[in-house]
């Protein structure tokens, strides 16, 4: 059975129902649920976050892993009704980065291309790029790669000997230059 109809046009009670009878439907999606939850206009806040409550209580480890997949979703749903200081979305923004990385390693990922961190997005409507399938760690990623803090570069593995050498040989002409003084 096919729901054929945008998840934004549901009221309160399809919603509902579409949760508890999700498997009847071959066209449900949880990543479209969750997004719908941010974008409808046909619910007022209470039942937006009603909503939300009975949705992540449904999909669970989906919407824990929907922190990888796509983070700004997860952000919105998570802070659904709440007015945030800067520090507070600072500090939010730091849990899902150590939860992506906590689910990396519990999952055995080693690439870091997923969801919206593998299409390109800049935001433009004009834009001639946008959904295109990038390769991981290319420059056009408009987010940019999933990075963390514990990451080792690979371009440095090569620039830090040879700067080190050239230091070295610096050194030694400055020695060379003191004891010539001398």
């Amino acid at each position: 059975m096919k729901l054929g109809r945008k998840f934004s046009t549901l009221t309160y009670g399809e919603y509902l129902h579409l949760i508890e009878n999700h498997q009847k439907f071959t066209d449900f999606n949880t990543l479209g649920l969750f997004r719908s939850i941010i974008e409808t206009t046909k619910l007022n806040l209470e039942e937006k976050q009603e909503l939300r409550r009975v949705a992540i209580a449904a999909f669970a480890k989906t919407f824990e892993f929907l922190q990888l997949k796509d983070p700004r979703t997860y952000f919105e749903v998570s802070t659904l009704g709440e007015t945030l200081t800067k520090a507070d979305e600072q500090q939010a923004w730091e849990d899902i980065k150590q939860n992506q990385q906590k689910i990396l390693e519990s999952k055995r990922i080693s690439h870091r291309n997923f969801g919206t961190y593998s299409k390109h997005n800049c935001g433009l409507a004009t834009c001639h790029l946008n959904g295109v399938m990038l390769r991981q760690g290319c420059d056009l990623a408009w987010n940019g790669p999933m990075h963390f803090q514990s990451d080792t570069y690979r371009w440095n593995k090569h620039i830090r000997p040879e700067r080190r050498k050239t230091e070295r040989k610096g050194m030694q002409h400055v020695i060379a230059q003191r004891l010539g003084e001398e």
